[in-house]
């Protein structure tokens, strides 16, 4: 069977409640392709490559705010334990001091008990100082774990410390000079004054550097001045200065007086001004009389101090020194805090801001981000839904239209933003308005070419009615079995012109206008599909049931079953048959048209089964191809399912009629019993022998006088036309497997003869006798005898039932064409063609 193009699948698939979100590139997708990588990909990409180098500037910023906040920590730290450095330092000054003064005493110590009595006035001093070293590690144990220079420094501290212990427990037993005793106390104060001066701020804090100068030369003109009270005490104890600190005593002066000129440089006007008023409080001012006076008289060669009376007044000034020592001290330390907290304050300030604008960039980005990747998803999920189910739902409207075209609404835009995105869905829903515009267009187009070969097939229908009538009248009237059986030929070419311009009327898509108001039997049905196709000797039916279809699809279900029948002859030999069978199944019916032709490939039998099942638009493969496009059209306006399968050596095409279609037998008086072969049989009438006079000739429905007989053989009737030869034995009708009989029974054999005279159905308007096709058959002028019945036959004629179709037909045509229909009347008196007034 001939099969047409693969057309596009319908609308309904389109029917979905996601949409196909799988676009198929061009190409294939590379990761390292900038053009390749997802939106969100992109957006992502946008979004932390900022970010991270922000993170990146922002780490290494808070690194460094961070570690100047630490050294900022430490230094304030260093500073803050410079109140226990100071306060050893303190406590080791009055032991070398005392000490200094007491090592003569010791020397000349008679026994042992003298010796004790000496120790028991250092003995306060000392434990003083051991109580400050303790202080000191306790405090130093966390600063030396976190810098290791200060650490370094303190190590050589304690251990300088250390040893002083060790000269005071061997001071009496090892024979020491006083050199050596007080230079390990000189030793150990160096060191407490080194890790003193350690803390360092920077070099971006030079005012942290000048707070630490302050206190530390300070510390060094405090330190000297205790130095030359020890001179001057030891050489009040000795009785004498020696020519040694004679010498030491102005260099010590002068190295005490340029550590204060150091300290007054570095330090504030508030602190210059409070050592100013120490240095005129009375104690002071009596311990640098009597020291300058010591000092004048040791050059001069003078008598020495008074021991008690330098030790007092020492004392009292060292006391006060210390007092303003700690008080320079405390302000460094005051200082340094605040600097280590506002340093604190705004690496947190600093770290805050970060992590706000980052959380705040972040925020807006992912905002950003959202919103632009929803406009673009709702962009997307717009553009899917106008090329997956608007636009071919409006396109399906506009081709399934049959009047005039219906409006089509386009939606608007989905993202309605201000930017380009919103103007790229704009531009989206402008292509989608231009395409609606040009589908309208077309269907405006479609529907004009539509009306076109609309008004073409009618007009055509038009005139093969006419056609049709004429040959009608021709056949009447012919008395040649030659030149009758060519008329039957174009009589038959005509009415497959009639289908054709069917098919250019479905092609339109327009309905048949051949209807019936009541059913007609399914053998009559099939039996005028055969009538309607060229090769309609090669079909056989097999068994049909007894079933009726409606009036209104019967039409269409010739038209249909007939391509079938076409497609079925035209790719089969000329020597196979094609069998029909119909049956019932389930609550419809089944019809199977088998031929044993080429059959079709399993590619194109899909290709074939998917036309069939979801009728294509009207194009030029439909034209080309027009049988399958009818048959799918047909049958999908009907819910007739149609399906080509692969036979044994061809195809079978199985036509399932829905239970719609299928109605009940008309009653009796509607539709009479037909005859084994389904033609309609007129009643047999007698016929007597009557001479008729000249001026009367036999007329249909009355007894001649006279039946002479035929000088002509009698004309071929339409089921002789249709049927092959028959066997010599004769068994059954020409649908039957093994042949059909001869449909005219012979002459003689107990058969009743001819008439002598024709029978005719009146004369014409020239006078001439009118032939009444079959009237000479002995089956409508002789009686029913039960010896003479002829052979019974099990199906209808194919060509009667078309022709009765085909005559119902072209009177609806012809009324449908015509604006006004004229009734001949015959004049009052005049003879009708049938003979009578």
């Amino acid at each position: 069977m001939g099969v047409g193009p693969e057309q596009a699948p319908g609308v309904s698939q389109h029917r979905r409640r996601r949409f196909d979100v799988r676009v198929i590139p061009h190409r294939r997708r590379s990761a390292l392709r900038l053009q390749d990588w997802r939106m969100r990909t992109k957006l992502a990409t946008v979004l932390v490559i900022p970010s991270v180098a922000f993170l990146v500037l922002a780490g290494v910023q808070t690194q460094s705010l961070v570690s100047r906040a630490n050294v900022l920590g430490d230094f304030a730290a260093q500073v803050g334990i410079g109140r226990e450095i100071t306060e050893l330092t303190h406590r080791l000054q009055l032991e070398r001091d005392r000490t200094a003064g007491e090592l003569p005493a010791l020397r000349d110590a008679a026994d042992e008990e003298a010796s004790e009595e000496r120790l028991a006035v250092l003995e306060p001093y000392r434990d003083a100082a051991d109580q400050a070293a303790a202080e000191l590690r306790a405090a130093a144990e966390p600063l030396a774990e976190a810098d290791a220079s200060w650490r370094d420094v303190y190590v050589v501290a304690s251990q300088a410390y250390q040893q002083v212990d060790y000269i005071r427990n061997t001071m009496t037993t090892v024979v020491l000079s006083d050199d050596t005793i007080i230079g390990n106390y000189h030793r150990a104060i160096d060191a407490l004054l080194n890790l003193l001066a350690q803390p360092t701020p920077g070099a971006d804090r030079p005012e942290l550097a000048d707070a630490v100068l302050r206190y530390v030369q300070f510390a060094r003109a405090k330190e000297l001045s205790s130095r030359v009270r020890a001179e001057l005490y030891a050489a009040a104890r000795a009785g004498s200065y020696d020519s040694e600190a004679a010498a030491q005593l102005p260099e010590l002066r002068a190295r005490q007086l340029t550590a204060l000129g150091a300290f007054r440089i570095a330090a504030t006007n508030a602190q210059v001004t409070r050592y100013d008023e120490m240095s005129l409080d009375p104690a002071f001012v009596a311990a640098s009389r009597m020291e300058e006076q010591a000092l004048a008289q040791g050059t001069a060669g003078s008598a020495v101090l008074d021991a008690e009376q330098w030790w007092t007044a020492s004392e009292a000034r060292h006391e006060l020194l210390q007092r303003f020592e700690a008080s320079v001290l405390a302000a460094s330390a005051r200082q340094a805090d605040d600097a280590s907290e506002t340093q604190l304050r705004e690496t947190l300030l600093v770290v805050g801001v970060i992590i706000t604008v980052l959380l705040v960039a972040v925020l807006i980005s992912v905002l950003i981000g959202r919103s632009l990747a929803r406009s673009i998803r709702l962009l997307r999920s717009q553009a899917l839904r106008i090329a997956q189910i608007e636009l071919p739902e409006a396109l399906a409207r506009l081709r399934s239209v049959s009047g005039g075209v219906p409006p089509i609404d386009v939606s608007p835009a989905v993202v309605r933003s201000l930017d380009e995105i919103g103007e790229l869905a704009e531009a989206f829903v402008a292509v989608h308005r231009s395409a609606v515009g040009v589908a309208v267009e077309q269907a405006n187009m479609r529907r004009n070419v539509n009306a076109m070969f609309v008004n073409l097939a009618r007009r055509s229908q038009v005139l093969v009615e006419r056609q049709l009538e004429l040959l009608d009248d021709l056949e009447r009237e012919e008395g040649d079995p030659d030149q009758l059986e060519n008329l039957f030929k174009l009589d038959h070419l005509a009415a497959r012109m009639r289908r054709n311009d069917e098919s250019l009327l479905v092609l339109a898509g327009t309905e048949s206008t051949r209807r019936w108001n009541r059913p007609i039997g399914l053998s009559a049905v099939l039996l005028a599909a055969s009538a309607e196709i060229e090769q309609y000797q090669r079909v056989r039916h097999e068994a049909v049931a007894d079933l009726h279809v409606v009036g209104h699809a019967v039409g269409e279900l010739v038209h249909l079953l007939a391509e079938l029948l076409e497609n079925a002859t035209a790719f089969s030999r000329p020597d196979t048959i094609v069998q029909v069978m119909a049956r019932v199944e389930g609550p419809g019916a089944v019809i199977e048209i088998a031929d044993q032709g080429l059959g079709m490939s399993a590619t194109a039998l899909a290709e074939a089964n998917a036309v069939l099942a979801a009728p294509p638009a009207a194009d030029v493969a439909a034209v080309e191809r027009m049988g399958l496009f009818v048959v799918s059209h047909l049958a999908a306006r009907h819910g007739i399912e149609v399906r080509l399968h692969g036979g044994a050596g061809g195809l079978v095409a199985r036509v399932r009629l829905p239970r719609s279609l299928l109605a009940a037998a008309p009653p009796p008086s509607l539709d009479p019993v037909p005859p084994p072969r389904g033609l309609p049989v007129a009643t047999p009438r007698p016929v007597a022998p009557v001479d008729p006079g000249p001026a009367e000739l036999p007329v249909a429905g009355r007894r001649p006088t006279t039946v002479p007989r035929q000088a002509h053989p009698v004309p071929v009737r339409a089921e002789d036309v249709l049927a092959p030869a028959a066997s010599a034995s004769g068994g059954g009708g020409w649908w039957s497997r093994e042949g059909p009989a001869s449909a005219v029974p012979a002459v003689g054999a107990g058969a009743p003869a001819p008439p002598a005279v024709p029978l005719t159905a009146g004369t014409n308007e020239r006078g001439l006798p009118m032939r009444m096709p079959m009237a000479q058959l002995s089956a409508v002028t002789q009686p029913a005898r039960p010896e003479q019945r002829p052979a019974t036959r099990d199906d209808p004629d194919p060509e009667a039932v078309g022709g009765m179709l085909s005559r119902l037909y072209s009177g609806v045509r012809r009324a449908e064409a015509e604006e006004t229909t004229e009734i001949p009347v015959p004049p009052l008196g005049a003879w009708s063609e049938g003979g009578r007034k």
